[in-house]
């Protein structure tokens, strides 16, 4: 699901309030693979350089951006 998220944003150059909803949930429940954590860097990235704008209207960040899981 992210990288669909991801996908359309770049294509399209815009986060809409929806997927950026869809990413929060995800996220929060910790539904996500490391796989995913370049797609959302890039994203995140892309969103602060101004590449891709988002459709929210709040000047909160994005997304808070999950840190690697550590194996003990």
């Amino acid at each position: 699901m992210i990288r669909t998220i991801v996908e359309s944003a770049f294509q399209t150059g815009y986060l809409s309030v929806e997927s950026e909803g869809l990413l929060k949930q995800v996220l929060a429940t910790k539904c996500y693979q490391s796989e995913d954590l370049p797609d959302l860097a890039a994203l995140y990235d892309a969103v602060h350089a101004g590449k891709i704008k988002r459709e929210a209207s709040s000047s909160n960040l994005l997304i808070e951006f999950p840190l690697p899981h550590k194996s003990s």
